[in-house]
């Protein structure tokens, strides 16, 4: 629009010279060109104050879902964390957290979530040292579960407990964490012909097959191949150096179970849509506590606990505290209970990784 009105400025101010000829031609030019300059400075004035900004908020709301969709989810998360905290090598753990370990796969593939998940505890005393803890726990995903394998890593290493969930990249394992190293061995040995799966799964044809369950005898990973289940046995990170196998064969152990084996007659599993994975572990009473972490984004809706089996003598030996670890829970217990007294757990919320529910117990002070 400018330019249209500084060419009527000059054609009203300027007389070009009759002996020059390109001054006359620019003044013929001038004179006929102002009104279509003069149009078209209105029409961009116009654009910018009332179409541009429209038009751009327009086609943010119609691309970016459709940008972010086309993404990873590990590349979308990463990206906002990034522009918020930095570039951190910690924001992984962030990453693990929302998407569980699975999120974190080069290659993308689907999210381990499972939408409804039931724990159930119960602790029965072997002798007045030693208990046996059954924990179930039962898994129905979102989306189907593309893995014909289930892993389990068992640890009395604090560090290793702690890192595993961000290390797997398989998309279904168990964490058994066993505190007393002196119980490590005989605990792991204990429980291994004590684990029962039970899955919904979808064969090689794509027939689905409800309830499926055996008693799997969990197969040992030899430890020169623990590099190919657990990324910190190959590479290393800005904050964790990487680890050597040999350093750990005293507190790991690995154990992977063929889910085909559970199908029937000659089917195979392609996916799984429901798992639920019971065992018994062996536990020292005088440790005071168990706890349940999710190895996985998952919703809980209960956690049962039973603990009257655990006073060999009935005779109320033991109180008991539930302290949960979760964006919020529907714990009525902030104080110590008897046995009769403990009543199920509502969590009704989602529980991450490093998120938790921890049972307490305390002898009762004689009154």
């Amino acid at each position: 629009m400018l330019s249209g009105l500084g060419s009527l400025a000059a054609i009203l101010s300027w007389q070009p010279s009759p002996r020059s000829t390109w001054q006359n031609a620019l003044h013929q030019f001038l004179s006929e060109a102002w009104p279509v300059l003069v149009l078209a400075g209105v029409a961009l004035a116009g654009y910018e104050i009332f179409v541009h900004r429209r038009l751009l908020a327009e086609f943010t709301a119609i691309a970016g879902p459709r940008i972010v969709e086309a993404l990873l989810p590990q590349q979308v998360l990463e990206t906002f964390l990034r522009s918020i905290y930095g570039a951190n090598d910690a924001n992984r753990d962030v990453v693990v957290g929302v998407l569980g370990g699975e999120g974190l796969r080069p290659q993308g593939g689907d999210l381990t979530i499972s939408t409804h998940t039931a724990v159930s505890f119960e602790l029965r005393a072997v002798d007045y040292e030693q208990y046996h803890l059954t924990s179930s726990v039962t898994y129905s995903f979102k989306k189907n579960v593309t893995v014909n394998r289930f892993v389990i890593f068992a640890t009395c290493n604090a560090l290793l407990r702690d890192s595993i969930s961000s290390g797997c990249r398989l998309p279904l394992f168990e964490l058994w964490f066993i505190p007393d190293s002196s119980l490590f061995g005989t605990s792991v040995d204990d429980m291994l012909p004590s684990v029962l799966l039970d899955l919904d799964y979808i064969d090689q044809n794509g027939v689905r097959h409800l309830g499926a369950s055996s008693r799997i005898p969990p197969q040992p990973v030899k430890f020169d191949r623990w590099a190919d289940y657990l990324t910190f046995f190959r590479e290393g990170t800005e904050t964790n150096r990487r680890l050597k196998p040999r350093d750990h064969l005293s507190d790991l152990r690995i154990f992977d179970c063929d889910l085909s084996d559970i199908a029937e007659a000659e089917n195979s599993v392609s996916s799984v849509e429901r798992l639920k994975l019971t065992s018994t572990t062996l536990q020292r009473i005088d440790d005071g506590y168990c706890y349940w972490q999710p190895p996985y984004p998952c919703y809980v809706d209960r956690i049962t606990i039973d603990v009257k089996e655990l006073d060999l003598d009935s005779a109320n030996s033991w109180e008991f505290r539930v302290v949960s670890f979760t964006f919020r829970s529907n714990t009525a217990s902030a104080r110590w209970l008897k046995a009769d007294d403990l009543t199920d757990l509502e969590v009704r919320s989602w529980l991450l990784p490093g998120h938790g529910v921890a049972l307490l117990w305390r002898a009762v002070n004689p009154s």
